[in-house]
């Protein structure tokens, strides 16, 4: 109940935002007694479209310790596990000439970690407890080196900035087309083929465009992997790897929204075009291949 409710209250609090932006630039409505007035069109679909991602980025960290349940450690906790955990971010960062970020561990016996956050100044990196006891240090150093290469490649900025296009060019061609198939019909059902014609090219469009999103998050998955290499080192990286593949039936995927937080991808099939990770051993592959010291 707390996931659903963050997640409505979420939405709420963007939709509220957005629809304050707009009726300050004046964009009231796009569908004229003439028409559509493109211009209108367009500044809608890009504060709602660059706007949502970005609000969503905003809010990202505390989202993600409320969806994940996250607690943080200050590395003063006396715990040696989580002080060495607090520790070992610390020396990474700083390796990587970043700003120490959040810290924070969850309770899952999931094998999963995650970086998040608006900002290189502004980020969290966590680790479930399942990590922590399915792998030996050396390798959780691997996967804590990876999730720090993701801050420091601007990976949160760059994809909300791929999604928020994304969103744009959805919700404009989605209106167009729903504006042509209005004026097939009659006037008096016109307003509501238009909304249900908006919906379905939207979830088709939307579809298509999660694609060319999960591309690019494939790909920084492999930056990262190397940032990660260069980092910890790149025996620890792909030894973190293939405990991970090991143990990557612990991976929890049940809840889609939240899968660039995870760590296991799809392999072959549609499924593996709109996974946000490559397989795993892809990535290793790549890694033995890569030319890093």
């Amino acid at each position: 109940m707390k996931r659903i409710f963050l997640f409505l209250a979420t939405n709420l609090a963007v939709m509220i935002t957005l629809s304050i932006v707009l009726s300050l630039l004046g964009v009231t409505g796009y569908i004229t007694p003439s028409g559509l007035d493109y211009s209108a069109l367009m500044v809608f679909c890009l504060v709602w479209g660059m706007g949502g991602a970005f609000i969503s980025l905003l809010i990202s960290r505390f989202m993600a310790k409320r969806a994940m349940g996250v607690q943080l450690v200050d590395g003063k906790s006396g715990q040696a596990e989580l002080d060495w955990l607090h520790q070992t971010v610390g020396q990474l960062t700083r390796k990587a000439g970043l700003p120490m970020p959040e810290v924070g561990i969850y309770d899952s016996p999931e094998v999963n970690a995650f970086a998040t956050g608006p900002s290189k100044s502004r980020s969290l990196v966590a680790v479930s407890t399942g990590l922590l006891r399915s792998m030996r240090r050396e390798e959780v150093e691997g996967v804590l080196a990876h999730e720090v290469a993701h801050i420091a490649n601007g990976d949160m900025v760059t994809l909300t900035l791929i999604q928020g296009v994304v969103n744009a060019f959805v919700m404009f061609f989605s209106r167009i087309i729903a504006n042509i198939v209005r004026q097939m019909v009659d006037e008096k059902i016109s307003h509501l083929v238009f909304f249900v014609t908006t919906l379905v090219f939207d979830i088709a469009f939307g579809i298509l465009g999660s694609m060319v999103v999960a591309w690019f998050s494939r790909a920084r998955e492999f930056r990262a992997d190397a940032g990660g290499a260069t980092l910890a080192g790149k025996a620890n990286m792909i030894g973190a790897l293939q405990r991970l593949m090991q143990n990557k039936e612990l991976v929890d995927n049940a809840q889609p929204q939240l899968a660039t937080m995870k760590i296991a991808g799809a392999k072959g099939g549609f499924m593996s075009l709109i996974s946000t990770h490559p397989p795993l051993e892809v990535r290793i592959a790549a890694l033995q291949q890569a030319q890093i010291l």
